[in-house]
């Protein structure tokens, strides 16, 4: 069951400048710091950075990931209704998943599993 927009992912070439950045302008610390990901919670929403040695997105992409309990279950869920597997799902640290597929169009659809972001313990 989709929960509802999660994350949206943004590819930097430094990551620690631009999480500096990010949080003088949206005022906000993150809360998930890591080397291959920096995730801020921004008014109930994940805004996240990766750095552009990772593979998952070309830098200037990004990626919109819908909230979900059981990212395999989603990911059969999306690709029996027609979506094309890109990338499967797998595991990006503290017990949180995240997982593409494209669209019948081309378009690509994050989804994540991430038990730490509840909307209701975070502001």
């Amino acid at each position: 069951m989709i929960k509802g927009l999660g994350t949206i992912a943004y590819k930097v070439p430094d990551i620690e400048k631009a999480k500096a950045w990010y949080a003088e302008v949206f005022g906000v610390q993150p809360y998930f710091d890591e080397p291959f990901y920096v995730g801020f919670n921004i008014g109930g929403f994940e805004l996240g950075l990766y750095p552009s040695s990772s593979g998952l997105i070309r830098l200037g992409d990004t990626i919109t990931y819908w909230r979900v309990d059981d990212i395999e279950a989603e990911y059969q869920r999306f690709i029996l209704k027609g979506a094309t597997a890109h990338e499967a799902p797998n595991h990006v640290g503290d017990d949180i998943f995240v997982a593409d597929v494209l669209d019948p169009f081309g378009n690509v659809i994050g989804l994540i599993q991430n038990p730490h972001f509840d909307l209701t313990k975070l502001s």
